[in-house]
């Protein structure tokens, strides 16, 4: 029996089976097929989030295919809930966004929920300015990562409630109560604020085709923790005469102490975009490997990549190099490879990243405009 695990739209819990949380969301794996598709439409290239499957499972990606195959072309839809720095496992969906623009000329639509963790439960000590403030810094962590503000609209809900609530109007009043209830396990002590937050985050997904005039296919790439929002807003979008929104589910990044997610509320567990070079050097030398307990066993028995933090950092975005990955993941199994030397080059690697980064942020602080349509 595999070790029970937990995933919903606010916590993840054990380890967890994908294969079988393919099966409890009813969505569909992305197979080799869904790949050389995808391949063949990029011009060629796929990104090794895609190779390595880390986004690995998907609603509707091959009706969103056939639909670019015929020219109907498709938008692309994420986003963030601000609740403080944003860490590198915030980055995955962003990253596939950003490719999918590059390979597809797709637009994309970030929504940025300001309301969303100040209504959350867990969430009473964030203010709703507070939150706000976060979200125009969320904007330029993720307008950094080289997004085009020609195609590129990010949406702040407090600031463009009235490009959303009309809409998201329209959705509540074909989710019920009881819909909502049972989807997230909500109880008689969930504020009335957050039984209304899926109507207008299902809003983007389907907001082109209502600027357009047009039914435009859209693409959501998530994690696959958040896949409830439009399993419960899907039904209620086709009703209003839009099409369901293609979703592309990614895992998880592991947090560095080998649990099942990086998570924001654990600062010893996750690297944000703040920290400092000698703070990732110290998050990433304390992190869980797949190694031996000494050097010498390292060398004479080797280790586990699929335990070893470090070697799942380096998968999941810090190695793109495939040949490169698995000269990492054989050095961990056969040995050769020790823990020292394998964590200083991680470190390496994320402090690159980040400095590129923030020069990045800091160029678009006076230009954050232009993605942001003024309310």
């Amino acid at each position: 029996m595999p070790d029970p695990y937990k995933v919903d739209a606010y916590s993840v819990e054990g380890r967890v089976d994908y294969e079988d949380l393919i099966r409890k969301f009813g969505v569909e794996p992305i197979g080799d097929d869904l790949k050389e598709r995808l391949k063949k439409d990029a011009g060629g290239d796929l990104h090794f989030l895609l190779r390595r499957s880390i986004f690995f499972a998907n609603r509707d990606l091959s009706w969103l295919l056939d639909q670019y195959e015929k020219g109907n072309k498709f938008y692309v839809y994420t986003g963030i809930a601000p609740s403080g720095s944003m860490t590198i496992a915030h980055l995955l969906p962003f990253i596939m966004a950003r490719w999918l623009q590059e390979k597809f000329g797709a637009e994309v639509m970030i929504e940025i929920p300001d309301e969303e963790k100040f209504l959350a439960k867990r969430d009473t000590k964030l203010t709703i300015d507070a939150a706000h403030e976060l979200a125009y810094s969320d904007a330029l962590d993720i307008a950094a990562l080289g997004f085009d503000p020609k195609q590129t609209t990010i949406l702040i809900d407090t600031d463009h409630a009235g490009v959303l609530y009309k809409q998201a109007a329209r959705v509540s009043k074909h989710i019920t109560f009881s819909i909502v209830k049972d989807a997230f396990g909500f109880g008689n002590d969930t504020n009335i604020g957050t039984l209304f937050y899926t109507s207008m985050q299902a809003v983007p997904s389907f907001l082109k085709s209502v600027q357009k005039g047009r039914n435009i296919p859209c693409l959501i790439p998530l994690g696959i923790d958040q896949d409830v929002h439009f399993r419960v807003a899907r039904n209620a979008i086709e009703k209003l005469g839009y099409y369901k929104p293609a979703i592309m589910h990614s895992r998880f990044l592991p947090s560095l102490k080998g649990g099942p997610k990086m998570s924001s509320s654990d600062p010893d567990n996750a690297i944000y975009l703040s920290d400092t070079k000698e703070t990732v050097e110290r998050k990433v030398n304390r992190a869980i490997t797949g190694q031996q307990s000494t050097a010498e066993l390292q060398k004479k028995l080797g280790g586990d990549p699929d335990r070893c933090a470090v070697c799942q950092y380096n998968r999941y975005l810090f190695e793109p190099d495939d040949r490169k990955l698995e000269r990492i993941f054989e050095g961990e199994r056969n040995g050769t490879l020790l823990a020292g030397d394998h964590k200083k080059d991680l470190a390496a690697k994320i402090n690159g990243f980040l400095a590129e980064h923030r020069k990045a942020r800091e160029k678009l602080k006076s230009r954050i405009g232009e993605f942001i349509p003024k309310p």
